[in-house]
């Protein structure tokens, strides 16, 4: 972003990563995974899960960061003080209330929405993820629940880690048909994904939404060395400019971006340069 001139416009703000307190992570996450956490962040071995996530030392704090600052972002868009804002080391979408998964300690998305729901009284939220994985963290902590509506679009996980996110799957129980998932077939492309993209994304009009989270992974681009889809950032872009559509048209212009995979870095750069750069040039 600092090469490409975007800070020079005048049109962003720099917002300090902060801790996020216990008590904010608890909205989310369970007391006894904190807890659990904090041991093994002093003295790490092994695995949180079931081989993806390592235990290090300092992780407590770290992943506290990442949560933090996705709130501090949060607060700035409530507030006002921001249209839209991103935070591209959040959108760690697969870690449960109670229990880490797939690189993911702490759940930001998911604390986000519970701060957003509980402190600020924003309902419903729509959150839409475009990572090549499903987001299962965040899909079956609200599958049940009707003030939050999902779109997700993901690599079938017939090919693809957590191998969740089937197209039957639309909530549950009152939350019932407030959820979308999206299987894409690897080697899918832009002009797949578009149609696939707004097709799901007419679920915003009956959402009408006091709130937009977008998860913009970059592991959907070719050439991520995990995943086998074949977008470019124009499809980035591209979501991301319908979000600010929606978000000023339901939301008063509130739209909080999140990072999560990519494991490229040239793909992460291009991708999460077009979607600043869009959140940047629509106001």
């Amino acid at each position: 972003m600092e090469k490409s001139g975007l800070f020079e416009s005048g049109t962003f703000v720099r917002v300090p990563p902060r801790l996020a307190s216990e008590e904010e992570l608890k909205r989310f996450h369970t007391e006894r995974f904190l807890g659990e956490v904090k041991i093994r962040s002093l003295k790490p071995t092994g695995y949180l899960d079931g081989g993806d996530t390592p235990a290090f030392r300092g992780m407590f704090e770290a992943a506290s960061y990442t949560v933090g600052s996705t709130l501090a972002v949060l607060e700035k868009i409530v507030s006002a003080d921001v249209t839209h804002g991103f935070n591209p080391m959040g959108g760690l979408h697969h870690s449960r209330r109670s229990s880490a998964a797939g690189f993911c300690i702490f759940n930001d998305v998911g604390v986000a929405i519970e701060t957003a729901k509980k402190k600020h009284g924003l309902a419903p939220i729509l959150y839409v993820d475009i990572d090549a994985h499903h987001g299962d963290g965040v899909y079956y902590s609200f599958e049940d629940d009707p003030d939050v509506y999902i779109v997700d679009l993901h690599e079938d996980g017939r090919f693809l880690y957590p191998g969740t996110g089937q197209s039957w799957e639309t909530g549950k129980g009152v939350a019932s048909g407030t959820k979308v998932n999206v299987e894409l077939q690897p080697g899918c492309t832009d002009e797949s994904f578009r149609s696939a993209f707004d097709g799901a994304l007419e679920i915003a009009a009956r959402a009408k939404p006091a709130l937009v989270i977008f998860q913009c992974g970059a592991d959907s681009l070719g050439g991520d060395p995990l995943t086998h889809l074949n977008l470019t950032p124009a499809s980035h872009e591209y979501a991301a400019s319908r979000l600010v559509d929606v978000s000023h048209r339901f939301s008063e212009g509130r739209l909080l971006a999140l990072g999560g995979g990519g494991y490229s870095p040239e793909n992460v750069a291009r991708a999460w340069l077009g979607v600043a750069s869009t959140l940047g040039t629509h106001t």
